[in-house]
């Protein structure tokens, strides 16, 4: 097992409203950004001046990637501006581990509370082992979850 040990940080936050680019353009800027090292992105709909529906883009990331990520946002979408700002958090201890299920070998991610341990699958080590199974994933899913 690798123990990551829990940590207290600042993480950088990117955002900004996007009101005039297609689903496939969206789709694809995320992508983007997660291929240079987000930590996270994500799309949460809103609506603008003159009732326009829109999304705001936000993004976290090291404070080291924030000119990657300001790059691939003004190439990749309509936004003309970018607003960001530093945000301390706190992480859980957490570990990795693999459990052997039904359905092969599937990578967890293992934390820690003050309530007990809660186990959570790999999303793409779960993926593979119900396309090779040809099985729904939250069969995957549930597996983990009934591991002794």
């Amino acid at each position: 097992m690798t123990v990551i040990s829990k940590y207290s940080d600042e993480i950088l936050v990117l955002e900004t409203n996007i009101d005039d680019s297609s689903g496939e353009m969206l789709g694809f800027v995320l992508e983007r950004l997660f291929k240079e090292g987000a930590k996270d992105a994500f799309f949460t709909s809103i609506y603008m001046k003159k009732n326009r529906p829109a999304y705001k883009l936000t993004v976290l990331c090291d404070k080291s990637k924030k000119e990657a990520m300001e790059n691939i946002i003004f190439e990749e979408t309509t936004a003309i501006g970018i607003r960001y700002r530093l945000e301390k958090r706190t992480c859980l201890d957490r570990c990795l581990d693999e459990f052997d299920t039904c359905y092969g070998k599937i990578k967890v991610k293992c934390v820690e509370t003050n309530k007990g341990l809660k186990v959570y699958p790999e999303y793409e080590s779960a993926r593979h082992a119900a396309e090779k199974f040809s099985v729904p994933l939250s069969y995957v899913y549930q597996a983990v979850k009934n591991y002794k």
